[in-house]
């Protein structure tokens, strides 16, 4: 038996070792001969074969173990098999909702402040802002910048201030006490809103005295000034301390638009129309134009009495006459109210759609005079149709005056149900319905013959503290309606 074919179980493992340390020289050693050629029969270097043989029983036992242990893990695998009660079990684990800790409350001090708003982001694109809020801005923002004697010389408070300090003056002590104490901070027309307080305070004395101390100061320039003169002027005129009657028509020529302004106030203020009205004339004919506040302040204060009703009307076509007329909201809104108890209801809506087609927009309180002026000239479906709009462009905001004249309005078309819902509004809105109210929702049930919706109204008045008329109260007796306001 040759040495290639005994078998050597001995050196099995040192074979093993062998090969393994050998294998990296044996596959690169270019002098050995290859495998094909080694024969049984030829002479051959014994420690190669013998070499060649332990590789390819190392590799026939991989083969064999890799078989082996595939063998093996299939086995595992078709032993390892799981239950549906097991799978049941591991998927409801899955299935609950883990457990979480509760979230802490946010720390105040480490909480973030909310970023600030950007302009373009809180204001409209194309809306542009009032003049009013540009000019707060800017003076604002000049506030600050400006010196101490700026912001002093234009402080509502400190002006108002100082004629509580002159206010509380002994009758015997001149207003210069307080005044020399200021003079340094005070700049021409300063101390006109002083005036004015002094004048709310009903003291024309000590406003001529700060108009006269105004005049000595040579320091401080603070006259003359038209601010200063027109405010104390109004003043003495309002407490008719104001001597120059005899005089006004020499002073309209050289006065200033705000002195004679200011003087025309006082008179009406006073209730001395007719002086008031002389001094427009001798404006007229000097060629003087004065405010239309003016004229509508005359106007108002005329029709106080029956007697003025001539007056006011002759105002009122002075101010028609005008080529150019800037009226302001809330003049406007009187001019209706003039023009309704004079009856010229033409007047009313011609000067509303004026106001209209200048870009004003109507509000509640013009409505209302509107509405009315319709309901005393017998148009009530148009009066009403201006009601609908009142309510949609106000959003349901309106007035007692406007509750009012909707009421009445819905006694006049017989709606009395509507009116009802009226009164409803009203006091889910704050306001306490009056007695006129009241009393034209009963007189009109009472003509429909509902006794029922009578009382329950009474009723109401009477919670509500309202009185009513006897008038009505006693034919609501003699047609059997039980009360107990007589």
């Amino acid at each position: 038996m040759s040495l290639v074919n005994r078998p050597l179980p001995a050196l099995y493992g040192i074979c093993t070792a062998s090969a393994k340390t050998r294998a990296w020289w044996l596959c690169r050693d270019g002098n050995l001969p290859s495998t094909s050629r080694i024969s049984c029969t030829e002479p051959s270097n014994g420690g190669s074969v013998m070499e060649l043989e332990v590789m390819d029983r190392n590799e026939q036992t991989y083969h064999e173990n890799s078989s082996a242990s595939e063998d093996e893990d299939d086995d595992e695998e078709e032993a390892v098999e799981w239950s549906k009660d097991e799978l049941d079990a591991i998927s409801a684990l899955f299935d609950r909702p883990m457990r979480q800790k509760p979230p802490k409350p946010p720390n105040p001090v480490r909480q973030r402040p909310l970023p600030l708003p950007l302009p373009h982001k809180t204001r409209l694109p194309n809306a542009p802002a009032p003049k009013q809020h540009i000019r707060l801005a800017a003076r604002a923002a000049l506030s600050s910048r400006s010196s101490f004697s700026d912001q002093v010389c234009k402080n509502p408070e400190v002006l108002i201030g100082i004629a509580r300090e002159i206010a509380a003056l002994p009758p015997e002590s001149d207003v210069s006490i307080v005044l020399d104490r200021w003079v340094r901070f005070l700049r021409k027309g300063s101390l006109s809103m002083t005036i004015r307080e002094l004048g709310h305070m009903g003291l024309p004395e000590r406003a001529l005295q700060t108009l006269c101390w105004a005049q000595r100061q040579t320091v401080v320039p603070l006259f003359p000034d038209d601010r200063i003169l027109a405010s104390t002027i109004e003043v003495l005129a309002r407490f008719d301390q104001l001597k120059m009657e005899d005089a006004l028509e020499q002073c309209v020529p050289s006065a200033s638009r705000a002195v004679l302004e200011a003087m025309v106030s006082g008179f009406i203020r006073a209730g001395k129309v007719g002086l008031a009205r002389k001094l427009l004339e001798f404006a007229t004919i000097n060629k003087r134009t004065l405010s239309p506040s003016v004229h509508v302040k005359l106007m108002l204060e005329a029709v106080r009495t029956p007697e003025g009703y001539g007056l006011a009307a002759a105002l009122l076509d002075e101010l028609g006459e005008r080529p150019e007329l800037h009226v302001r909201q809330q003049d406007c809104t009187a001019v209706m109210k003039v023009c309704v108890k004079l009856r010229r209801y033409a007047a009313v809506e011609s000067l509303f759609g004026w106001f209209r087609d200048t870009g004003g927009r109507p509000t509640v309180v013009m409505y209302t005079a509107v509405i009315h002026s319709r309901c005393r000239d017998g148009r009530h479906r148009e009066a009403l149709s201006l009601a609908w709009e009142m309510e949609r462009h106000a959003g349901g905001l309106l007035d007692l005056p406007a509750y009012r004249v909707l009421v009445k309005l819905c006694v006049a078309l017989r709606d009395h149900e509507r009116g009802v819902r009226y009164l409803a509004r009203m006091k889910d809105a704050g306001f306490v319905p009056t007695g006129d109210m009241y009393g034209g929702l009963i007189g009109g049930y009472a003509a429909e013959g509902r006794m029922g919706r009578c009382r329950r109204l009474i009723r109401e008045a009477e919670l509500a503290g309202v009185k009513l008329e006897r008038r009505l109260l006693s034919r609501l007796s003699e047609m059997g309606v039980e009360h107990s306001q007589l």
